[in-house]
């Protein structure tokens, strides 16, 4: 699924708070070298300096070899044929400080200004970090072009109705053209390239800044930017407190049941023999899940219940063949298929509610 190699994740990420929230999914600790990259606790700012962010984004001038007569020839090609370079006006490429093997990170017009990653995701968030917040994980993609520092609380947040979750702020920017410098607020843990995109598909409040002249982050927007760690905690756990006010009882989760799940063909036919066992095996598995896992049991009889259910049976129980379940279950976050499967099942029981 992930785009990175293993060897690149274990050595270009850092992973903060595992006393909390456990290793990511590419964790080999025979693939880190002298140093892990996994920390029990926050990780400090001086490491995500040292390890991912020493180094500058130059900009170069961008050339071309043409053919060339003799006068002005300045280069010979593997061929023998006489070459000559040619810049190309207004256009620059982006490279690391660290390197001298010419590897572009991106090609921008003369307009673009590289965000430094030192400054903009780290130095600036750095100087306004209270108490209550710390860096839970950093991490380099595709060679550089692409960083993220994630922010959050150390220990998850447990809502009144005993859901738990941890609120994040995520300052991401790339040095390749394919996003603004952005801070958002968001729920999903960023280990890797994949659940940095996730993170960034999740709604909710973001800022975007260009690289442009004139973009330099201003202290102010970045505790705008900030403050969105704490308000996503009031979000979430706002909207956990509201499903779990709508009453759900057994004739209400069994005409849900029947609407998700139905025994019956869309006509009102009998379903053929193979579908009838599939349908019945799954209303089982949700029927367990909603009485009896700790995921969705505790809140029996509310909407977050029945929504909790219909989750934890698409990620950890549905039939699936081809790939593992993490890969899966990877492929369906970032596409937005899960999304999607809330909202169906919202928008299901919100019809059923309806008719009660």
């Amino acid at each position: 699924m992930t785009n990175e190699s293993l060897q690149s994740l274990n050595v270009n990420t850092l992973i903060g708070n595992t006393r909390h929230r456990g290793t990511a999914w590419h964790y080999r600790a025979d693939l880190q070298g002298e140093e892990p990259n996994h920390y029990p606790g926050p990780i400090p700012v001086e490491d995500v300096a040292r390890r991912l962010f020493g180094w500058d984004a130059l900009t170069r001038r961008i050339a071309v070899e043409v053919p060339a007569d003799v006068r002005s020839m300045t280069h010979v090609s593997s061929t023998g044929a006489p070459m000559r370079w040619v810049d190309v006006p207004g256009r620059k490429a982006v490279v690391r400080s660290d390197r001298d093997d010419g590897a572009v990170l991106g090609v921008f017009t003369d307009a673009y200004v590289p965000h430094q990653y030192a400054q903009y995701l780290l130095r600036t968030l750095s100087d306004i970090l209270d108490d209550s917040l710390s860096i839970s994980s950093a991490g380099l993609l595709k060679d550089g072009a692409v960083a993220w520092v994630e922010v959050s609380v150390p220990e998850s947040i447990v809502t009144p109705e005993g859901v738990e979750f941890r609120p994040n702020l995520l300052a991401t920017t790339t040095l390749d053209g394919s996003l603004a410098t952005t801070y958002k607020r968001t729920v999903t843990d960023v280990v890797c390239d994949n659940t940095r995109n996730a993170a960034l598909r999740e709604r909710g409040q973001h800022v975007k800044i260009r690289h442009s002249r004139n973009s330099l982050l201003r202290l102010d927007a970045a505790r705008q930017a900030l403050a969105m760690v704490h308000t996503t905690a009031e979000g979430f756990a706002a909207e956990v407190a509201r499903l779990c006010r709508i009453e759900v009882d057994h004739r209400t989760w069994s005409r849900f049941l029947d609407s998700w799940v139905p025994r019956t063909a869309a006509d009102g036919a009998r379903l053929a023999p193979q579908a009838a066992r599939m349908a019945e095996r799954k209303r089982e598995a949700l029927a367990g899940l909603y009485a009896h896992d700790q995921r969705a049991a505790p809140w029996a009889g509310t909407a977050h219940a029945v929504l909790q259910a219909v989750n934890t049976y698409e990620h950890h129980l549905s039939p699936m063949r081809g790939t593992s379940r993490p890969q899966r279950n990877m492929l369906r976050t970032v596409s937005g298929r899960y999304d999607s499967l809330d909202r169906a099942a919202w928008q299901t029981l919100e019809k059923v509610l309806a008719t009660v």
